[in-house]
């Protein structure tokens, strides 16, 4: 699987829920998530814990910028205790996220409004693409999510929550 996405800055979460309400995205979902990432010699490995259920995702980032093309990869894991010891003890734990992140959604487009502990405030739009589609079909709807949020070049991250918690 696929997805273009961007994040970035948002000073107000609820202005932001209100700006994407009125373009057209209908909240689906609060989640709390804690993400675990993992050493791995290429890509990110993690393990998301959320709501009660857990998933191990690989992907790869085509770092051209703040706008990413992504592939990934994910898998349930039933007992998220477990896999987190066995992979800490394998390969190494890099750093734990934890966030409330509120999903919208509109057609393709996910939306992401996050609280991260530690961090802030941001959102992450991910255009989900087939595997044949052309990323730049779904540019043009994020770039008018972006707009619509306010959200101007400057307050684009290139970087993952758990390499800003590094950098802090």
């Amino acid at each position: 699987m696929k997805n273009l996405e961007a994040k970035f800055h948002l000073a107000d979460l609820a202005r932001a829920e209100s700006r994407a309400t009125a373009t057209g995205y209908t909240r689906r979902a609060i989640l709390n998530q804690r993400d675990t990432f993992f050493r791995v010699p290429n890509g990110k490995l993690k393990l998301r814990e959320e709501n009660g259920d857990a998933a191990l995702i690989f992907y790869r980032r085509n770092n051209s910028g703040p706008l990413m093309l992504s592939n990934y990869e994910i898998a349930p894991v039933p007992d998220p205790a477990t896999t987190r010891h066995i992979l800490d003890v394998a390969l190494g734990t890099l750093a734990t996220v934890e966030k409330t992140r509120i999903l919208l959604t509109r057609d393709n487009i996910r939306l992401h409004l996050d609280r991260v502990a530690s961090l802030g405030e941001f959102g992450e739009i991910e255009a989900v693409l087939a595997d044949d589609d052309d990323p730049e079909r779904s540019r043009a709807a994020v770039d008018e999510t972006l707009a619509a949020l306010g959200i101007t070049p400057a307050d684009l991250i290139d970087v993952s929550y758990f390499e800003m918690l590094a950098l802090r």
